[in-house]
């Protein structure tokens, strides 16, 4: 004798076999996300280098109608030469200046420089944009 529950269970599937299945499914997928999330993070944590080039900003001096002069800091490993870009903002943050800055090798790790940048209009801050190992 069949019950309507029965009936229920066998049109739309759900049997003590697909409970079991679906549990499987489930338990497979979690895994999975487990061994991804954890390669993931060696890969990308543990064996990843570490940053070698850091930029700092050290602020602006002789700022004039058409040139500005941006100091910054940059720490790099001793003997790599370093290139920056650099530019010079208006009072609305517009791009007025702009130069890129090749920095020769040097045995210290950290450096301070200062560059003048050339400008279309009056400059109200100066800043290092970018830097990157060549």
């Amino acid at each position: 004798m069949t019950t309507t529950q029965h009936l229920l269970d066998e049109r739309y599937g759900r049997s003590a076999g697909s409970e079991r299945r679906t549990r499987g499914i489930l338990i497979g997928a979690a895994i999975t996300l487990a061994v991804v999330l954890t390669a993931w993070v060696v890969w990308g944590g543990l064996s990843g280098t570490s940053a070698t080039l850091e930029t700092r900003e050290l602020g602006y001096t002789d700022a004039t109608d058409t040139s500005i002069t941006v100091q910054w800091e940059v720490t790099a490993p001793p003997g790599t030469p370093v290139h920056c870009a650099l530019q010079a903002l208006n009072s609305s943050f517009g791009i007025v200046g702009w130069t890129i800055v090749e920095i020769p090798a040097s045995p210290e790790r950290t450096r301070s420089l200062a560059q003048t940048v050339r400008t279309s209009e009056p400059a109200v801050t100066g800043l290092p944009y970018r830097c990157w190992l060549p």
